[in-house]
């Protein structure tokens, strides 16, 4: 069996969510030796979050950042923990919602991905930063 990992910083982004399917592919090229195996995709923060889902048609991104945005408001009163601006406890909420993991079958030294679907890091405050990930891959 073969263990590959790799961490990977990804760049700062505007809130909402963005694919970068290509990037954790291009962090970890080690792929292409597996022919059967689990890729785990794990974000280093509490504030923003991974998801899998459509890569074709943007609007699904845009209409994702709009129900949790509904969902799960700023400002709310009832809030203590606020230390960070109004979008910090929210975002805490989404990444909750949402979980810090992927896993992802890699099957002939791809990722296994449906046609439709891409890896989403969804960014939850208006200003993250840079988000940090660990790639992890293993197989045979």
């Amino acid at each position: 069996m073969k263990i590959y990992q790799q961490a990977l910083a990804l760049r700062e982004r505007r809130r909402g969510f963005h694919i970068i399917t290509d990037e954790i592919e291009d962090a970890l090229p080690q792929l292409d030796e597996i022919n059967i195996g689990i890729c785990q995709v794990f974000i280093q923060h509490t504030s923003a979050s991974l998801t899998i889902n459509e890569n074709a048609d943007p609007t699904v991104r845009a209409d994702f950042e709009m129900f949790f945005n509904k969902t799960v408001k700023e400002n709310d009163p009832d809030y203590e923990h606020d230390y960070e601006g109004s979008d910090d406890m929210p975002a805490h909420l989404k990444s909750a919602l949402l979980g810090s993991s992927v896993t992802i079958p890699i099957r002939n030294g791809r990722l296994a991905l449906g046609t439709w679907q891409g890896i989403y890091l969804c960014e939850h405050r208006n200003h993250g930063g840079q988000r940090r990930l660990i790639i992890t891959a293993w197989g045979e």
